[in-house]
């Protein structure tokens, strides 16, 4: 292993499958928020520690949905990398790849799409929820494929799990009957992969939304500065009924009360403010500065991990990928390598 791989602490790529393997993964939309903590980012840390994990950072899903802005693609990358490391992702343990930089998988797409029928496809839940909230007529064809596309990610390093929210179970089931699919008709290749619906709460945007997103502009980033923080807490939306700070309050989804739920770990605090808040004797402004000196104090060793990070290692983000990418690619070699000897594809020496 060369230096660079030793610093970084890859995992080995002549390491054998001795447990169960996660596939998990982030489109590169921009910095990693308190939503990406709750939904996914502080389970993946746990998971790494009991199952093998490779976490994508997919550039091509993102195309599905957005053809316009792809210069700020690559910052998006960093910070996304840079986003789950800080928050204690450790590349010795998770190997971290880039998407577009294993053309294996558009291989293996490929052949999935060869048996994966149209009104399958059309049948994803998720498709017209996308759809809707993009005011997208017709799907392209990208769209349409997207979970094929993520079958392909999944089976290329052959997941046994898959961490997802309900909502994208779906995709996970169209995997399930793709592997069943292929090792019925050319032999048994590929795991059935079962999704991993984690027991989370939902963070609801600054402004009331459920719907949490950067380009929304409702969300607390990991990596805001303590004024930043300051600043957005200060602006959340709260009880829209509450007048003046001596009514009542609304505290069960108000979004001030659920960031103190997640992220508070003074429970006696935030219990008095929310006793205070239903019997009116307590101000949002109290409030909301408890919270932001909250987050800040929830946010501060991720901060510090991600500016240690880069003092000691400027082309970490770097390193972290290109390593975590070829281990990613040597995997998928090894996958085509048995899929085109069980479609008998394996001519001329392939």
């Amino acid at each position: 292993m060369s230096a660079q791989a030793t610093a970084v602490g890859q995992p080995s790529t002549s390491a054998k499958k001795t447990r169960k393997r996660i596939l998990t993964g982030d489109r590169p939309t921009g910095e990693r928020h308190l939503g990406h903590y709750v939904g996914s980012l502080a389970n993946r840390v746990k998971l790494q520690e009991e199952y093998e994990t490779f976490l994508l950072v997919a550039d091509y899903h993102m195309l599905t949905t957005r053809l316009q802005g792809l210069e700020e693609i690559e910052r998006n990358i960093r910070q996304t990398v840079l986003g789950n490391l800080a928050v204690g992702v450790d590349p010795s343990k998770t190997t971290i790849y880039l998407q577009s930089l294993v053309p294996e998988v558009t291989e293996l797409f490929l052949y999935f799409a060869m048996i994966v029928t149209v009104p399958r496809a059309q049948r994803i839940p998720t498709l017209k929820e996308q759809m809707r909230d993009l005011d997208i007529a017709q799907p392209s064809y990208g769209l349409l494929g997207y979970p094929v596309l993520q079958a392909a990610d999944i089976l290329m390093v052959k997941g046994d799990l898959v961490p997802v929210g309900r909502d994208q179970q779906s995709h996970v089931e169209i995997t399930r009957e793709i592997a069943r699919e292929f090792n019925d008709r050319f032999g048994p290749v590929f795991p059935v992969p079962d999704a991993l619906i984690p027991e989370i709460g939902i963070l609801p945007g600054t402004d009331g939304r459920i719907k949490m997103g950067n380009s929304l502009g409702n969300v607390v980033n990991l990596l805001d500065d303590s004024k930043t923080v300051e600043a957005k807490v200060m602006a959340m939306y709260t009880d829209p009924t509450r007048i003046r700070a001596t009514d009542p309050g609304r505290v069960e989804g108000n979004p001030v009360f659920m960031y103190h739920d997640f992220f508070n770990p003074d429970t006696a605090e935030v219990a008095d403010l929310k006793d205070r808040y239903r019997k009116g004797s307590v101000g949002d402004v109290e409030v909301k500065r408890k919270l932001a000196t909250a987050i800040n104090g929830f946010l501060d060793p991720i901060r510090d991990r991600a500016d240690r990070l880069l003092r000691e290692n400027p082309r970490i983000v770097d390193e972290v990928l290109h390593q975590g990418t070829a281990r990613a690619r040597a995997e998928a070699k090894q996958t085509l390598h048995e899929l085109r000897a069980a479609m008998h594809l394996d001519y001329f020496g392939q």
